[in-house]
């Protein structure tokens, strides 16, 4: 057993959800950190998948491809656990490791209708050569103001004043312009030099 969880690898978590077909949304602190928002490099990551029965079969498959284990305090490797769809769909979130870190799935974030909500003002970026969904900054800060959880509530000042420092509109329910795809220096902190905003689409940086 190790004494922590490995180094969080996100891109090749995503390179295995998307190699299976899985539907999804990057979400939370991660999402954040790609629009450029100044808050500290997270530990994991965080999505919101699909929960259509096909989508939850793809997910079955990866989670079996990547070895996760239910994320358990005290218990570094996880928990052993088979990943069956019909597990799956009872679920509205799965704590989970795995060899390329730790990582979430939150079928019904807070303050969000899940897949089908966010996929609206999504946008997709690269991260390294991987290509991925992820929530637009507006819905990652409505569902941390939901949430309301310590370390939500002790990044919200930063997000909102990055948020309306880039004329976003807190609260706003239109689609976003669309990212540019850029790519994203794989495993280093994600930050303005390395990933451009919806802003950079409608002609500011």
């Amino acid at each position: 057993m190790t004494d922590e969880a490995p180094a969080l690898n996100a891109e090749a978590i995503m390179a295995v959800l998307n190699a299976h077909g899985v539907d999804y949304v990057v979400i939370g602190a991660f999402a954040a950190q790609a629009s450029g928002a100044p808050i500290p490099p997270t530990l994991d990551i965080d999505f919101t998948p699909s929960s259509s029965p096909e989508n939850v079969r793809r997910i079955a498959d990866a989670l079996r491809a990547l070895g996760a284990r239910l994320r358990v305090a005290g218990t570094p490797d996880g928990v052993p656990f088979d990943p069956a769809p019909q597990l799956i769909v009872q679920m509205a979130m799965l704590n989970l490791t795995c060899r390329y870190g730790d990582f979430d799935l939150a079928f019904h974030p807070s303050g969000t209708g899940g897949f089908e909500d966010l996929t609206v003002r999504a946008t997709t970026v690269l991260i390294g050569d991987t290509q991925a969904r992820v929530a637009a900054l507006a819905d990652v800060i409505r569902s941390k103001r939901a949430a309301a959880r310590p370390k939500d509530l002790r990044v919200l000042p930063t997000l909102e004043q990055y948020a309306r420092s880039r004329g976003i509109e807190l609260g706003d329910t239109t689609p976003s312009t669309p990212l540019l795809v850029v790519p994203v220096r794989a495993n280093a902190p994600l930050s303005r030099p390395w990933i451009m905003t919806a802003c950079v689409a409608a002609g500011s940086w």
